[in-house]
């Protein structure tokens, strides 16, 4: 387990405190009945990686005994940290981020990431410690942005992505994130794929909703 004492790449304040504003928008668009979908059935113990503002802390089921709550970002940290007073089940938000997880070897049942694998450095190894973390058979639950499977629209993400990352933080919309997943050693066992449009004027993106598990 790795101790993160500096986290100072991962701040954006400014473009943290418009993500606040736009959750909200999206979650009354659709994107509250995303997360529900993401997080039902969920057991034991869960590490959240990239817990934002906490927006999907209200939706835990109560079968679920601790979250933990991973975010980089102070300003969206400090946000979480008001939610998660408030949250059904207990959820402890901690500083850190998708590369360097607090937590021992399998210390967790399932690790969730939501609007998270499009802006973090290096996906295989976020990916590899989310593997590390969870007990063998543990659950991956993911919601994220991808690139379209319609090949012009992909070309047309790989055109913006560059300008993208700049205005959003490291947002890639261009990742072929469930072909990640699969290439870190879990399998898939269902997964979604629609357009979803968090607000206007943001044109509908591919987005995918899943589950997969640790294999070893």
């Amino acid at each position: 387990m790795t101790v993160v004492t500096d986290l100072s790449g991962f701040q954006h304040p400014r473009l943290a405190r418009v993500y606040v504003e736009t959750s909200v928008a999206a979650d009354l668009r659709g994107g509250r009945e995303h997360r529900k979908r993401l997080l039902d059935g969920l057991e034991g113990r869960v590490i959240e990686i990239g817990a934002g503002n906490g927006r999907n802390f209200a939706h835990y089921p109560k079968t679920v005994s601790e979250v933990v709550a991973v975010e980089p970002e102070d300003t969206l940290r400090r946000f979480a940290e008001a939610e998660a007073a408030s949250a059904p089940v207990p959820v402890r938000v901690v500083a850190g981020h998708a590369e360097a997880l607090p937590g021992e070897d399998h210390a967790f049942d399932a690790a969730v990431v939501s609007l998270v694998l499009c802006s973090v450095p290096s996906p295989p190894a976020a990916l590899a410690e989310i593997a590390r973390v969870l007990r063998p058979g543990g659950k991956l639950c993911f919601y994220e942005h991808v690139r379209s499977s319609n090949p012009a629209l992909g070309l047309l993400q790989d055109a913006i992505t560059p300008l993208w990352r700049r205005m959003a933080g490291g947002c890639s919309p261009n990742r072929d994130t469930l072909a990640a997943i699969r290439r870190a050693g879990f399998a898939v066992d269902e997964v979604e794929r629609f357009p979803f449009a968090p607000q206007p004027p943001v044109p509908a993106l591919a987005h995918l909703l899943g589950r997969a598990h640790r294999t070893t």
